[in-house]
């Protein structure tokens, strides 16, 4: 064999390896059998699964079941592969075997291969570390790869989804609090409404994030819950009966994220419940963000020909062909995200149903779709927030000019004129093109003082506010 390669072995024989390449014949034979697609786990799926295996060598050295020099030399790189220093070596498809066994001992061999150098062994030779008796100690790929998707979804949540949403729900609540005075025309139906106050509008956006953020933080109880302890099947064979318990406290430390050991493992290595739970939080707050991105690009559509009652920061020019032009595209971009969240979501339900007697058979791409809708989300929110919601500015002028042309307003002159006459004056005013207030006044249903008690836009914004 050339100075380029190397040759490994594994229960079905032979594999040739590139001597660069820290994994091994698995790895190797799981790269040639699944070239499915560009899509590999991503780095918080790494990072999990290097805390793993970190994890399950300090218990396992605890119990005085592996050897401290090993275990040693297995933590030093478990804690290179969960910093990010081996990602080249994870090389697989996320289109793999169901139960992501190819991915564990992908992880497996490239830590084993990785404590031999350490150790000055040669790699390849399975000794001193070997990637199943040691790096996998304790452990099936049934239980830690339902264990990383829990690990990695829930980190990727607490230190990206909800501190950018929390942004996002702030700013947004900044700008309610800036337009307050800003009234409007209200519409439903994409029809002229009674009046509200652009404050009003944006209080509403900042209430739906808010609720994004209250759905998301409940699917903590149940991410929380690992799976790790159960091995092959829930029952924790050829584990010690608390290796799930130490394995969840040492996860916590090592990662400043709570965890706590499945209170039944049959459920846990069965199922995949909790994922489709944080992807239908996930999927809501897309439901929501793309309702607010929407409603920005009607509201500033324009600038001369729409509603144009605010303008968005221009970020680059809109047009290959129209000179001048500029188009809400941070408004575009969320809702491209939360379109392809959606569409995740439902590759995790179809992936949910599938958790066949002991195991669940569509984990890879269930936990690749839950980490791409966590990550996108939190992405998308900050460049939201920073690029587009706080650079929001009113266009005053013309929204008072809608709020006082809405024939809607004929709708607070009801309780003083009667419905019928009140219905025939909002006619008028679209017929002729004239406002309400203008008719009344013509008409002489009520007097100017009365009337602009009647059309006091904060009062009408505020009903039973003294």
């Amino acid at each position: 064999m050339s100075d380029d390669h190397r040759i490994e072995r594994d229960s079905m024989g032979e594999m040739t390896i590139s001597s660069d390449r820290l994994y091994g014949a698995q790895t190797e034979r799981a790269r040639q059998n699944f070239p499915i697609s560009q899509l590999r786990f991503g780095r918080r799926f790494i990072e999990a699964l290097g805390a793993i295996k970190l994890a399950a060598s300090r218990v396992n050295r605890d119990l005085e079941l592996l050897d401290a020099t090993l275990g040693q030399a297995i933590e030093d790189a478990a804690t290179e592969a969960m910093n990010g220093a081996l990602d080249d070596h994870f090389v697989l498809d996320i289109f793999q075997t169901g139960s992501g066994t190819s991915t564990n001992m992908n992880a497996n061999e490239v830590i084993a291969n990785r404590a031999i150098q350490m150790l000055d062994g040669e790699v390849g030779s399975r000794s001193p570390v070997h990637p199943n008796d040691h790096v996998n100690m304790g452990q099936s790929s049934n239980d830690v790869i339902p264990t990383a998707t829990h690990v990695s979804a829930l980190v990727t949540i607490e230190r990206e989804l909800l501190p950018a949403l929390a942004t996002l729900r702030d700013a947004l609540s900044e700008k309610a609090a800036e337009f307050d005075d800003i009234a409007k025309a209200g519409r439903t139906h994409l029809q002229d409404a009674t009046p509200v106050r652009l404050g009003q509008e944006f209080a509403g956006y900042a209430s739906q994030i808010d609720h994004g953020i209250r759905r998301v933080e409940a699917t903590r109880w149940s991410l929380s819950e690992l799976a790790i302890g159960g091995t092959a099947v829930g029952t924790g064979i050829n584990t010690p009966a608390d290796f799930g318990s130490r394995m969840s406290a040492e996860l916590s430390e090592i990662l400043e994220v709570e965890f706590r050991e499945a209170s039944n493992h049959f459920e846990a290595q069965s199922a995949r419940d909790a994922v489709v739970e944080a992807s239908g939080a996930l999927r809501t707050v897309a439901v929501s963000l793309m309702k607010i991105a929407n409603d920005l690009r009607w509201l500033s559509s324009g600038p001369r020909t729409g509603l144009g009652e605010i303008d968005l920061p221009a970020v680059q020019p809109g047009s290959s062909i129209m000179p001048g032009k500029v188009n809400p595209v941070m408004a575009e971009s969320v809702c491209m995200v939360c379109a392809q969240v959606i569409g995740n979501d439902g590759a995790i339900v179809i992936g949910g149903q599938s958790g066949n007697l002991e195991l669940n058979v569509m984990i890879p791409v269930m936990a690749h779709n839950l980490l791409e809708s966590i990550q996108i989300l939190a992405s998308v929110s900050v460049e939201f927030t920073e690029r587009c919601v706080r650079g929001i500015t009113a266009n005053e002028a013309r929204c008072r000019r809608n709020a006082e042309s809405t024939a809607a307003l004929a709708t607070a002159l009801a309780p003083v004129i009667g419905y019928d006459k009140a219905a025939d004056i909002a006619k008028r005013s679209l017929e002729e093109d004239r406002t309400l207030r203008e008719l009344v006044l013509e008409d002489e249903l009520v007097d100017a003082d009365e009337l602009d008690r009647i059309l006091d836009f904060r009062a009408m914004t505020e009903p039973g506010v003294p």
